[in-house]
């Protein structure tokens, strides 16, 4: 008599949204940040909650600064180790995104026990702990339930000098828009979770979504930039968006958008996740010239550990492109922040 072995347990298939997919649309997430208790309390932190920053800052004296942030999502991939390992990745980039640096991270654990073997979690927090070696930082600790629905993340400390803290409302008319990674990271996880996914694409996806954003912390100390954010779970345009705010508005240039080849042909059959479309609908009244399907779905696909968006001054394009290509990051010139023009704030060409 023959036995067959189990077959493997495929994570994604135990969460409704994927990775930075999962997280409430911009829209809906207005609302729910509402408050009627006005400003902080002194000493107010330098970065709060206003301008949708990356993490919190506050200045702990002598030009000194700590980092604040947590990020944490439902499985993007079927391998557990992975998961960890990208999820941990995606939650160290908020630091690296105001121009910091990392000291250490504690995990939050949601975890089905009645459905998933406890040994599948310890992989999880295994490939988490591969990605802090890597970013030269203990996980130190952490805290677990037993939830519906699988979830992992980090809580990150972090610190920068005040002069080097970068933010994302502080870009400029003029500034030069650069981005770190392609696009459609949740194009692909949606292609994997239906089983359609190459091996080489899930490859790409994943080498993509496990590299470290610590070029931040070189261009912290670079007057030039600007202004400094990561690209998420609101897409390119709506973390662009936060970028212009209401002061400026943006040029992009799609062509030269990078974007995962794979993706563009999901997007012609119809394979995109949910959260591309509830980006879409709440920022569209401020896009122009994305009105097509791929251009749609393509700039509004939340991304999970996805590149850094830079603003940089034309004038030190050179060297800022020195400091990106020291550190092994291809950034690429998408377009460039002009004044703003209501209604529209982002025109793409």
């Amino acid at each position: 008599m023959s036995t067959s072995s189990p077959a493997p347990i495929r994570l994604s298939q135990f969460s409704r949204g994927a990775g930075c997919g999962c997280k409430i649309a911009p829209a809906v997430l207005e609302t729910i940040l509402k408050s009627d208790l006005g400003t902080f309390p002194d000493p107010a932190p330098l970065v709060g909650y206003g301008s949708r920053d990356d993490a919190a800052v506050y200045s702990i004296g002598d030009g000194r600064c700590i980092i604040s942030t947590t990020d944490f999502f439902t499985p993007i991939v079927d391998d557990a180790f992975d998961f960890g390992r990208i999820a941990a990745t995606n939650a160290l980039s908020d630091v690296y995104a105001m121009g910091g640096k990392p000291l250490l991270a504690v995990a939050i654990l949601g975890w089905p026990i009645e459905k998933l073997p406890p040994e599948l979690a310890q992989q999880v927090l295994e490939g988490a702990r591969k990605a802090c070696h890597d970013a030269g930082i203990p996980l130190a600790g952490g805290h677990s339930i037993d939830s519906t629905e699988p979830f992992f993340g980090l809580a990150v400390t972090g610190e920068v000098q005040q002069a080097h803290l970068k933010r994302n409302d502080t870009a400029q008319e003029g500034d030069l828009i650069y981005l770190t990674k392609p696009l459609g990271v949740g194009i692909l996880s949606t292609a994997q979770k239906r089983g359609i996914l190459e091996p080489a694409d899930a490859e790409m996806m994943r080498e993509s979504m496990t590299t470290l954003n610590t070029v931040g912390m070189q261009l912290g100390r670079v007057d030039g930039v600007h202004a400094l954010t990561d690209v998420t779970g609101f897409g390119l345009l709506g973390h662009l968006l936060e970028m212009c705010g209401d002061r400026l508005g943006a040029e992009l240039q799609y062509d030269a958008i990078p974007k995962f080849a794979a993706a563009q042909a999901f997007i012609a059959q119809g394979c995109y996740p949910d959260g591309a479309l509830r980006n879409w609908k709440s920022y569209a009244h401020r896009v122009e010239g994305a009105s097509s399907m791929e251009r749609m779905f393509m700039l509004s696909d939340p991304q999970t550990s996805g590149g850094l968006l830079i603003a940089v001054d034309p004038n030190e394009q050179g060297r800022i492109e020195d400091v990106l290509a020291s550190v092994g990051p291809i950034a690429t010139f998408i377009g460039r922040f002009s004044a703003h023009r209501s209604p529209t704030t982002v025109e793409v060409k």
